[in-house]
């Protein structure tokens, strides 16, 4: 029997999702047009970093901010009872969701961290992807998604 998903619950999964669609179609878009004028970005903007285009940072984006938070938003919801993750959770007192939503959280963090150091400055973006970082890790805390999360 799968435990009642409170509004937290789902606000978390909604976070995760729209995090994750997000980041598919920016780092999809920047993949394919990696001299960035799809986002009127010059590669100029690139100077501190170790990249000469966005087709890197746009794979990252892709696959950690994207892929990833898709699978956590799926994982909260369904809570699959997949042996593998397990492997890799710290918290056995809870489903590796629950883990996987926290690291998503820390994912965004370091993401928008990294970036604004390489970027040299900061954006109205990258205080609301701070924020979105510590609502996940927020949301993640509270004690109705560690209930639901509980085995």
């Amino acid at each position: 029997m799968r435990s009642h998903r409170s509004p937290l619950v789902w606000l978390l999964i909604a976070l995760q999702i729209l995090l994750g669609l997000g980041a598919l179609i920016s780092g999809a878009l920047m993949m394919a047009v990696p001299n960035g004028s799809l986002f009127q970005m010059p590669l100029s903007m690139l100077q501190y970093s170790p990249f000469s285009n966005f087709f890197i940072p746009g794979m990252i984006l892709f696959t950690t901010l994207g892929v990833y938070p898709l699978l956590v938003a799926y994982s909260l919801w369904r809570k699959p009872a997949w042996i593998w993750p397990d492997v890799v959770n710290p918290s056995k007192q809870f489903h590796w969701s629950w883990a996987a939503s926290l690291a998503a959280g820390a994912i965004a963090l370091i993401w928008i961290t990294v970036q604004v150091l390489m970027l040299r400055s900061v954006a109205f973006l990258h205080l609301l992807y701070f924020v979105w970082g510590w609502a996940l890790i927020g949301l993640t805390l509270t004690a109705a998604v560690r209930r639901y999360c509980a085995r």
